[in-house]
């Protein structure tokens, strides 16, 4: 379980490392008030008046519409991984020791010590030991 557990969180940790390095461009066209095409990898479909003639030619691209407006949205990525080594003290490395120490023994199992009385035997009792002794348990 403790595998399983293990794999699932460095998975989940290096997913997080990749969307947060990751930066993607939102493009949107409107024309006039209203959205008409939102493109997230590529560009935005243009509302332009085609025009077609009578030939197998592709359509030709008369005009853009003057009310058509395109707005892009940019979302940047983080650029910078590095962790900053020369701030970590003395201090901080004391606390970083202690904790992996403690956090370390506080998961080891107690199956692995022996028990010196396990397959110990008590002696055959001939006498009542307590009555010949005169000790007694009030």
């Amino acid at each position: 379980m403790k595998f399983i557990l293990n794999k699932i969180v460095s998975s989940l940790m290096a997913l997080l490392v990749l969307f947060s390095t990751f930066s993607f461009t939102v493009e949107k066209h409107f024309c006039g008030e209203f959205l008409v095409a939102i493109s997230y990898f590529g560009n935005a479909d243009d509302c332009v008046a085609e025009v077609e003639d009578g030939s197998c030619d592709a359509p030709q691209v008369v005009k853009k519409k003057k009310c058509c407006k395109d707005e892009i949205q940019q979302i940047e990525g983080q650029d910078i991984l590095k962790n900053d080594v020369e701030k970590f003290d003395l201090e901080k490395q004391h606390f970083l020791v202690a904790f992996v120490a403690s956090y370390y023994n506080l998961f080891n199992d107690l199956e692995g010590e022996k028990v010196p009385h396990k397959y110990y035997n008590p002696p055959k009792l001939t006498k009542d030991i307590q009555l010949l002794h005169e000790v007694f348990i009030i």
